[in-house]
C-alpha cells in the first residue's frame, strides 16, 4: 500500500495520487466529555481508527508481495477535520458548526478535491452528531460531480470477530465504549478515576426512545444526564485497545472494498 499525508506533499504529488488513489478525510468534533474525557475526544479516537487501519493495510501490503495479489489501495489522508455538529453540547462547552455550514464544508472540501484531481475519496467520521450531515452531503455531491464518494462513522465499521463487544452502550457519548477507546490510545488525556455514573430516572429518551424505529429528542436531556450516555466507571485501556483493533481491521476491510470496487 501507499500510504501519503495531504499536508506533505506537493501540488504535483496530489495530482498523481489522485489519478489512481482515493483521498480519506477524518471528522471530529470539539465538545464536552462529561468531566473526565477531553473536548477532542472525537477527533482523537477518529484519527487513531483512521491511522490504525492504514497501518493494517501497509502490513497486509508487506505480507503479500505474490504477483496475483489484489491491489493495494493508494491513500491518501487529509487532516481530521476538527469541528462537527454539536449545539446539543452548548450547555457546558463545544465549538460547534451548524448543519448548514457543516454541509457546506463537506461540498466545499469534496469539490476542492475533485478539483485537485481526485475522483474517489472517503469520509470518515467520529462524532454521532454529523453522520446524517455527512451522508446526505456524500449523496449530494456525487449527484452533481464525476467522483465516487463513500462514507461511514467509525464505530459502525467493525471486524465482527470480538464476541465481548456491548451494543447497548456503544457508541454512547463520554461512556464505556469512548472511555475505554481513550484509556487506550491517550490515557494521559483521561481524568481518573473515572467517577461511577449517577442513575437517571427516567432515562433520557434520545438514549432510550419509547418505541423501536422512533427517534426522539426532548430539550434539555443532554444536561440533565450530565452530559453522558452510561456508566464510564468500568471502563478498561486492554479491552479499549481491542474495540480499536476490531475498528481499525473493519475500516482497512472497508477501505479495500471501496478501492476495489471504484477502480
Amino acid at each position: 500500500m501507499s500510504q501519503s499525508k495531504l499536508s506533505e506533499l506537493t501540488w504535483q504529488e496530489v495530482r498523481r495520487a489522485g489519478e489512481n488513489g482515493l483521498a480519506l478525510l477524518p471528522v471530529g468534533s470539539q465538545e464536552q466529555h462529561a468531566g473526565h474525557l477531553p473536548m477532542g475526544t472525537d477527533t482523537l479516537l477518529v484519527e487513531e481508527v483512521v491511522d490504525r487501519a492504514l497501518d493494517l493495510l501497509d502490513q497486509e501490503a508487506s505480507a503479500s508481495s505474490a504477483p496475483s495479489a489484489a491491489p493495494v489501495p493508494n491513500v491518501v489522508r487529509l487532516p481530521a477535520l476538527p469541528f462537527g455538529h454539536s449545539p446539543h453540547h452548548l450547555f457546558a462547552a463545544a465549538v460547534s458548526l451548524s448543519a448548514s455550514t457543516l454541509g457546506a464544508v463537506f461540498d466545499d472540501i469534496l469539490d476542492s478535491l475533485v478539483t485537485s484531481g481526485h475522483h474517489r475519496i472517503m469520509v470518515v467520521n467520529g462524532h454521532g452528531g454529523n453522520d446524517e450531515i455527512m451522508r446526505l452531503a456524500v449523496k449530494r455531491f456525487a449527484l452533481r460531480a464525476q467522483v465516487t464518494v463513500a462514507a461511514c462513522s467509525y464505530w459502525t465499521v467493525t471486524a465482527g470477530d470480538d464476541e465481548a463487544e456491548r451494543p447497548d452502550v456503544t457508541p454512547g457519548h463520554a461512556g464505556w465504549f469512548e472511555t475505554s477507546l481513550m484509556l487506550a490510545a491517550h490515557p494521559a488525556l483521561v481524568r481518573t478515576p473515572v467517577p461511577a455514573r449517577t442513575p437517571v430516572e427516567p432515562p433520557p429518551l434520545f438514549d432510550h426512545p419509547p418505541h423501536p424505529g422512533l427517534t426522539v429528542e426532548r430539550h434539555g436531556e443532554w444536561q440533565r444526564v450530565a452530559g453522558s450516555t452510561d456508566d464510564a466507571s468500568g471502563a478498561d485501556a486492554d479491552r479499549g485497545d481491542r474495540l480499536l483493533h476490531e475498528r481499525a481491521l473493519g475500516l482497512a476491510r472497508a477501505i479495500r472494498a471501496f478501492d476495489a470496487a471504484s477502480r
